[in-house]
């Protein structure tokens, strides 16, 4: 029995990356003749002053998928959650007849679910099914009892490059309500609010416009009390200082700013998101200015950390 795989993930472009982080690699870092960190996976030209780095092998993801099992007379569409959160699965799977099944279940934190159970195709016959993916429960209600911390140092301030209701590159459910905050690659990111990690991406270098670099985002998953998710992305290679399991405070230090992935310059992507229903949908988020006064993010403007 040969299944035959077509995984239409139904989340959004940095809910869909689960990248193998866990795999032990070897990574390079220089400074071009402008004086900017370079890194890459294969050393540079002899006479270049280089730095060797090790990549961290605890930094591992989750694994999220659909297992094919057999079983017999039978072929089991297993849900695979190894992620610290629920998880709603959704699949359609297609018979050597022709006969269509679809199902969805909500997988609970680190286990399994059989989906579908379909019956074995005879000989080298193949099955071939979709699935697709939301993290969290579905219908989590954003409450946050605060107004978000901006997500950087306390006292210092950094321009919006793009928020609600501009949308040059937020033009999905998923990103709509993201807000860009342009800082220089190094600047320490911080917890906007206390939560669990749940993911972490952290061994990519590339960055650019290229559509190769769309899943070359590094970026740390926060699950909140109320559901929801943060996402920080386009974090600088191997400099997440948190691993999924760990609790997080408001405030705490969790990794440096950086360019990676599809980005056209230094900035983080901050997003709160939630299922909304096998569908990532973003959330508007306020920071909390001075006093506490909720700030509203806008393009163009500035955000002071408080």
């Amino acid at each position: 029995m040969t299944p035959r795989t077509r995984a239409g993930l139904l989340v959004g472009l940095l809910l869909a990356v689960l990248p193998g982080a866990g795999v032990l690699g070897q990574a390079y870092r220089y400074k071009d003749s402008s004086g900017q960190w370079v890194y890459t996976d294969r050393p540079p030209p002899t006479g270049q002053h280089v730095e060797s780095m090790r990549l961290k092998a605890e930094l591992s993801s989750p694994r999220i998928l659909v297992e094919p099992r057999s079983n017999g007379g039978s072929v089991g569409m297993v849900a695979v959650n190894e992620c610290r959160c629920a998880v709603e699965f959704g699949i359609k799977v297609t018979g050597t007849d022709g006969r269509q099944l679809a199902a969805r279940a909500v997988v609970p934190p680190l286990s399994q679910r059989l989906l579908v159970d379909v019956p074995a195709p005879p000989g080298a016959g193949s099955i071939a099914f979709d699935y697709g993916y939301v993290i969290g429960e579905p219908g989590a209600v954003h409450a946050p009892r605060l107004p978000y911390r901006a997500p950087f140092a306390l006292a210092q301030s950094f321009r919006v490059t793009q928020a609600p209701p501009d949308a040059v590159t937020h033009r999905d459910a998923a990103s709509r309500n993201a807000v860009d905050i342009a800082m220089p690659v190094g600047t320490p990111v911080h917890a906007a609010r206390e939560g669990l990690v749940i993911n972490v991406a952290h061994d990519h270098f590339r960055g650019g416009l290229a559509l190769a670099n769309v899943d070359e985002a590094n970026f740390v998953q926060i699950l909140h009390e109320d559901g929801t998710t943060a996402i920080y992305a386009h974090l600088q290679m191997d400099t997440i200082r948190v691993r999924p399991g760990q609790k997080v405070q408001r405030g705490e230090y969790i990794a440096n700013s950086g360019n990676t992935g599809f980005s056209s310059g230094p900035h983080l992507h901050f997003v709160v998101v939630r299922n909304a229903g096998l569908r990532a949908e973003s959330v508007p988020v306020t920071f909390a200015g001075a006093g506490g006064a909720p700030v509203v993010p806008r393009s163009g403007s500035g955000l002071t950390a408080y």
